[in-house]
């Protein structure tokens, strides 16, 4: 394949729903969100029993009434581990690289508000566009540039509002990529830019297709349809489970590389952005503070198979399972720390070099490391740690470490505006062919523009990269400057 082949033809139609999108975003976010902060326990427990509001988020994608303990030490009620994923609100700083990869509810729902759908109609249409331009100051293709173009729209319907079931909700997701090999050019293997993925690279698809059913006032929470995993594993993005956060910090990290949404040591077999897959999710909380993931998909990504373009599984001896439990904390540095395992079927590799399925373990952890206080305002540091390893020889990667540091609402007057690096080792499987580690460095500063807009300027340097050039199998190291456009509707 030709690295410098146009692979993404943006089309006038996808240009101009791009546009609509961003110009949406910014329309509809003189409509007031929320000035509140999210629901508490007490609230949310009332308000879910009189029908009149929805709860707000859950890891597996619902909002969750449960009563929480209040810590001796802080006099702070710590909120269920399940209470962490919502929709974006105006009162959070900063967002993820990539929503569409770490949460289950896209967007802020304005799409639907616009449309006339109150808060507490139990429906909720939200979405997302992001583009970004890529380009490359030195390495394989110096002076070049590609472009990458992702669009969501997310519909949520709230089960015990519109049809009295208890405990049950409905998603449905359309994903839009039309984009460019922005890591092949570059020679990189485990991704600097983590918008674009594997071919194809002009993609629409059913994203999302799921039942959401939670049992024992969310203690268990079953989730069965076609999801992305990485939302409920290995998920290091996720906010801190801080009650009426000051600040109220989005995301770990805004960070664009691949590891932040899949550890290197899973990728090509962890279903994820862009290539979801069907499957069962289970969630328990045991505590307020702790809870124990399982899940069981079609693993026919690791043939190659392009999970997230086909809209029904295929399970003929590719299942991909894994589990995960983990932890919180509160009080002046709050923080989680989550470990889990997976496993992997069928025959791996290709030619002389297979192998029958793999297995592996990973582990996150994220800490606030230090709370800034201004007179216009708070910010927050925040660290994080990778770590990932599998027995495969016939896998990308063979061990991963990578971890790194945020800041948010840390510039006078400059409340949403977030900043931040980070650094990630790959122990690569196939040398001589590929180099024996990938070291992937990213800076980025992200920017609230106006209403629910972000600018996000990434430098990334890659001294090593994975793959040889055509020329001598050489290894030139690799600079990028990504130009990254995000509009929430």
């Amino acid at each position: 394949m030709n690295p410098s082949a146009t692979h993404g033809r943006h089309t006038p139609w996808l240009t101009c729903l791009s546009l609509l999108m961003v110009l949406l975003a910014a329309g509809v976010s003189a409509t007031p969100a929320p000035e509140s902060p999210p629901l508490t326990e007490k609230e949310a427990v009332r308000s879910s029993k009189t029908l009149k509001t929805k709860p707000q988020g859950s890891q597996t994608g619902k909002i969750v009434p449960a009563k929480a303990p209040i810590l001796a030490s802080t006099g702070q009620a710590v909120p269920p581990v399940s209470q962490l994923n919502r929709g974006y609100d105006s009162k959070e700083l900063g967002i993820a690289g990539n929503p569409a990869a770490v949460n289950v509810m896209t967007g802020t729902g304005s799409l639907g508000r616009l449309l006339g759908l109150e808060d507490n109609s139990g429906v909720r249409l939200g979405g997302l566009w992001i583009g970004n331009a890529d380009i490359q100051m030195s390495g394989r293709l110096p002076g070049s540039a590609s472009f990458n173009s992702m669009g969501i729209v997310d519909l949520q319907l709230d089960m015990t509002t519109l049809a009295g079931i208890p405990g049950g909700s409905f998603a449905a997701t359309f994903l839009q990529f039309d984009g460019q090999n922005s890591n092949g050019r570059a020679g990189v293997l485990t991704g600097y830019n983590g918008l674009t993925e594997t071919e194809p690279l002009n993609r629409s698809e059913l994203y999302q297709l799921w039942w959401r059913q939670s049992f024992l006032e969310e203690k268990l929470v079953v989730r069965v349809g076609k999801s992305i995993p990485t939302f409920d594993f290995n998920n290091v993005s996720r906010r801190l489970p801080i009650p009426d956060e000051k600040p109220y910090v989005a995301a770990v990290t805004g960070l664009l590389f691949t590891p932040i949404y899949v550890n290197p040591s899973i990728l090509g077999v962890m279903p994820g952005y862009y290539n979801s897959a069907w499957g069962l999710t289970l969630h328990t909380a045991p505590t307020a503070t702790s809870y124990i993931n399982y899940g069981f998909y079609d693993g026919s990504l690791a043939r190659g198979r392009q999970t997230g373009t086909h809209a029904w599984p295929t399970f003929n001896s590719y299942y991909f399972t894994i589990g995960e439990v983990g932890t919180s904390w509160a009080g002046d540095y709050p923080g989680k720390v989550g470990v889990g395992g997976w496993g992997q079927s069928g025959t791996l590799g290709t030619g002389a070099n297979v192998e029958s399925g793999a297995q592996g373990i990973y582990a996150t952890a994220s800490n606030r490391l230090w709370t800034l206080h201004r007179e216009d305002g708070a910010g927050a540091f925040i660290g994080y740690l990778q770590y990932g390893i599998n027995n495969s020889r016939t896998m990308m990667v063979n061990e991963f470490v990578g971890g790194g540091v945020a800041g948010f609402g840390v510039i006078p007057y400059r409340p949403k505006d977030s900043l931040g690096l980070g650094i990630g080792v790959s122990w690569l499987n196939n040398p001589p062919i590929s180099q024996e580690t990938e070291i992937l460095t990213q800076l980025y500063y992200q920017a609230h523009l106006f209403g629910d807009i972000f600018f996000q300027p990434t430098f990334s340097y890659i001294p090593n990269p994975g793959i040889p050039n055509d020329a001598g199998m050489a290894y030139p190291s690799a600079t990028s400057m990504i130009f990254q456009l995000v509009a929430l509707f």
